[in-house]
């Protein structure tokens, strides 16, 4: 039994409901114990998560579940969800440190795949968690924000692009100084704080490229936005220009370039020749 993107978007919603009226209060940041993820878990994170978990088992599909905090979770049959292969890849806050503070971007991201590879994701939801404006897309039927068809903008290089720039601590002022010839040549820089809304915001035309040379960005984060941006006509690859083909794990990690169209071969073409 397949999970359909209505579905999706209720446990996005469900979540909704319980984290922001949580949002910028003392109680949120109350801290737990270290998550899957690898960061500490705060209350806000274990509520969301544990909203999933109540949204599943309710519905009673054998699946695993790939989450932040709880890391991977069978929900129902164990050998029934190995053998129908369904995995629901989830960050229940993507943007914490944005959530506690009060500061308004943060969403839930959850991908909907059957297989082991990032190129099985077949569904998407992205739900922003201070505005309640939810993007979500089924692959190979386009992207869409609050029902409305959504696509990336046509901007090049010559025109007023606006960017997303996260960097390593590592190296930090070398790798500036290697990107200075393309930070000169973007408009604006933006550093926003959930990989997941900034993916939506280049699907939707709002942003044009999102460069983040993060080795420890994570799979949860991401990969719901990968289709959404995908589906909206956007592009994303890895820092050697490849297509990024990862296994879906808690485990996975990886940096990242999406852009629109109009900026790949440039972008492309300067990371391949720049070693970070």
């Amino acid at each position: 039994m397949e999970l359909s993107i209505n579905f999706l978007k209720q446990i996005a919603l469900d979540i909704y409901n319980v984290v922001n009226p949580l949002l910028g209060t003392k109680a949120a940041a109350k801290k737990s114990k270290r998550g899957a993820g690898g960061d500490i878990s705060m209350l806000l994170d274990i509520v969301a998560e544990n909203a999933i978990i109540d949204s599943l088992e309710k519905k009673n599909v054998p699946l695993l579940l790939i989450s932040e905090e709880i890391g991977e979770k069978y929900i129902g049959d164990k050998k029934e969800a190995k053998k129908g292969q369904i995995k629901l890849i989830v960050d229940p806050i993507d943007g914490s440190n944005n959530a506690v503070k009060g500061i308004p971007y943060c969403s839930v991201s959850i991908a909907y795949a059957i297989g082991d590879k990032m190129t099985d994701i077949t569904k998407a939801v992205v739900l922003n968690l201070n505005t309640k404006d939810i993007y979500w897309a089924e692959k190979g039927k386009g992207a869409y924000l609050n029902g409305n068809k959504i696509n990336v903008s046509d901007l090049d290089m010559s025109q007023k692009c606006f960017f997303e720039l996260n960097l390593p601590m590592n190296n930090l002022m070398i790798n500036l100084h290697k990107l200075e010839p393309l930070i000169r040549k973007f408009y604006r820089i933006r550093i926003l704080g959930s990989s997941a809304l900034s993916l939506c915001q280049i699907a939707n035309g709002s942003m044009e490229a999102f460069i983040n040379l993060r080795e420890s960005n994570r799979l949860v984060d991401v990969a719901a936005g990968v289709l959404i941006l995908k589906e909206a006509g956007g592009k994303i690859f890895s820092l050697d220009g490849k297509e990024i083909e990862k296994n879906l794990s808690i485990e996975v990690k990886f940096p990242f370039i999406a852009c629109n169209a109009e900026l790949e071969s440039f972008l492309k073409k300067m990371f391949i020749n720049t070693r970070f």
